[in-house]
């Protein structure tokens, strides 16, 4: 891997944007750096898109400052450095692929070549050759790709790339997108696919209810799970150690799953401490760190914010 510079690329201070009444955005602080792949992940109205669209220069917050590469996100300069995948690819449906791909390089200063872009993105020359209204959903997800690419753009913006794609597909997306960071672009992305962020993103930034709830790696993320639980084999009397531990302070739920008593806890060294001292019949103790999933339903879900 190269290393990069600590140069931040991206840069908010406060923003807030409101409309009437309602606060999207409030008063959130970011700052993102090069090389780096950030996934922006929230509930639908958390204000993750909102976000997006100050940092892209395409609204204007209504308090505070957006800059990307220390400049105005409407600066040319800027707009020349920025490339983004939206999740509905509108192109000219009267002209072949290779040709909407040719007219947005050619609005670039150092635009990236054309077969630079065919290895990216898995386009190959047939489907270079189709019009627009030709290509199947994954095809226009390729084209959508290939457009976002053609600038050869230091800062990428991808909003749900892997929608309509298949299972190879998707990986080979994420394996470019891992190349590009390595090359010093820098990333950021929203997704609903919760898996994506965690094998992909070095951060992940989750907003709720226009504020930022949570911001670390995704091992950190998943480190705030209030419950965790722990699993095991009961070799003898089961619902006796499951009556035992239910009645035990933090445990929140008991529950068989393939075989295993799944026990969930606030304090797993309690737990574990009370099924050793008291000699419960059980093997195989398991203690399980919980998913994004969980992670994501906690801070998002639960009373009083993490912030």
């Amino acid at each position: 891997m190269v290393e990069h510079v600590c140069e931040t690329v991206v840069e908010l201070g406060q923003v807030t944007k409101t409309y009437g009444a309602k606060k999207a955005v409030d008063h959130i602080s970011l700052a993102i750096q090069k090389g780096s792949i950030t996934a922006i992940l929230g509930p639908n109205g958390a204000g993750k898109t909102t976000a997006l669209s100050m940092i892209l220069g395409l609204i204007d917050p209504t308090e505070g400052d957006v800059k990307l590469f220390g400049r105005s996100p409407k600066d040319r300069q800027v707009k020349e450095k920025i490339g983004a995948m939206l999740q509905e690819v509108s192109v000219m449906d009267s002209l072949k692929a290779r040709e909407i791909i040719q007219l947005i390089r050619g609005y670039y200063p150092h635009p990236m070549e054309m077969t630079e872009l065919m290895k990216l993105t898995g386009l190959t020359e047939e489907e270079l050759g189709k019009r627009a209204t030709k290509m199947s959903g994954g095809q226009k997800r390729k084209l959508s790709f290939a457009l976002a690419l053609a600038g050869n753009p230091e800062l990428l913006f991808f909003d749900e790339p892997t929608v309509g794609l298949d299972t190879t597909s998707r990986r080979l997306f994420w394996k470019t997108v891992r190349s590009l960071a390595d090359k010093g672009k820098t990333i950021l992305f929203t997704t609903h696919y919760l898996q994506e962020a965690d094998d992909i993103a070095d951060r992940i930034v989750l907003f709720k209810d226009g504020r930022v709830v949570a911001d670390g790696t995704p091992e950190e993320i998943k480190s705030r799970l209030t419950r965790r639980s722990i699993s095991f084999v009961a070799e003898t009397a089961q619902n006796l150690v499951r009556e035992r531990l239910d009645a035990l302070a933090g445990v929140t739920d008991v529950y068989e799953q393939e075989g295993r008593l799944h026990l969930v806890t606030e304090n797993t060294d309690q737990a574990l401490s009370f099924i050793f001292r008291e000699e419960l019949p059980v093997r195989d103790v398991r203690i399980e760190h919980g998913s994004l999933d969980e992670a994501f339903e906690q801070l998002t879900h639960k009373q009083e914010e993490a912030v």
